[in-house]
């Protein structure tokens, strides 16, 4: 594999597939930046292993993708799979992300000794000393339960807390899940006879219009969303 490239695989039904990109190109493609899907393909064949060269054969792309179109399957590659980031620009993303979760805390959470905000060094110096794995791609805000969790012990927080009632409509339901335990705890889960999921939710009260943003935009606007109390 030439230097210049790097490499997008998706895994369907246990076979590979693989694109050769152009980096950057690649990464503004998955960053969801306006960008030609022409600028952002190295070589035009889909790949087994681009690593030794190993091709795909159309019979298996056809049979796979119901296609042997080049561009439709590379699209599909792009945006379902994942990108073998560059050092530097995992580095660079991480620690985007870092900040951008950095800023997320020193909005939302105090000392409880003092009721005053923690500086931003001060959770920058406490990241520092917990193992959390920050995601490159995960919006700031769904990261931000694990990266709570991995502090509490080593840095007293407090903040004002929503509790909510969701509602999410049984199409959705099961997706969602894992959505509403990023941003904070569940409690009081339920299933209703229409496979609708009903579940109380409290979260930092700063975090309430990303949520209502991003489960609206998931659900296309059909979640209810009740206030149940204030902490």
């Amino acid at each position: 594999m030439s230097s210049k490239f790097t490499c997008v695989r998706l895994v369907i039904g246990g076979e590979r597939f693989e694109l050769l990109v152009h980096p950057e190109a690649a990464l503004n493609y998955k960053l969801g930046r306006p960008i030609e899907l022409s600028q952002v393909i190295g070589i035009e064949e889909v790949f087994s292993d681009s690593s030794k060269g190993l091709r795909v054969s159309d019979e298996k792309l056809r049979k796979v993708f119901h296609t042997t179109d080049f561009y439709v399957i590379a699209e599909i590659i792009l945006k379902k799979g994942e990108l073998q980031l560059t050092i530097e620009q995992r580095r660079k993303l991480v620690e985007e992300k870092r900040r951008a979760i950095i800023t997320i805390l020193s909005k939302n959470f105090v000392d409880p000794k003092t009721n005053s905000p923690h500086p931003p060094i001060r959770f920058e110096q406490a990241l520092e000393q917990v193992r959390v794995s920050i995601d490159p791609f995960r919006p700031a805000e769904e990261q931000l339960q694990n990266v709570i969790e991995a502090l509490r012990p080593i840095l007293p927080l407090k903040s004002q807390n929503v509790v909510l009632q969701v509602k999410i409509p049984p199409q959705y339901s099961q997706k969602s899940i894992g959505l509403l335990k990023s941003f904070g705890k569940l409690s009081n889960e339920r299933w209703l006879t229409d496979g609708s999921y009903v579940v109380e939710l409290e979260i930092p009260a700063g975090l309430h219009p990303t949520l209502i943003e991003k489960l609206g935009s998931f659900t296309k606007g059909e979640t209810e969303i009740t206030v149940l109390a204030r902490k």
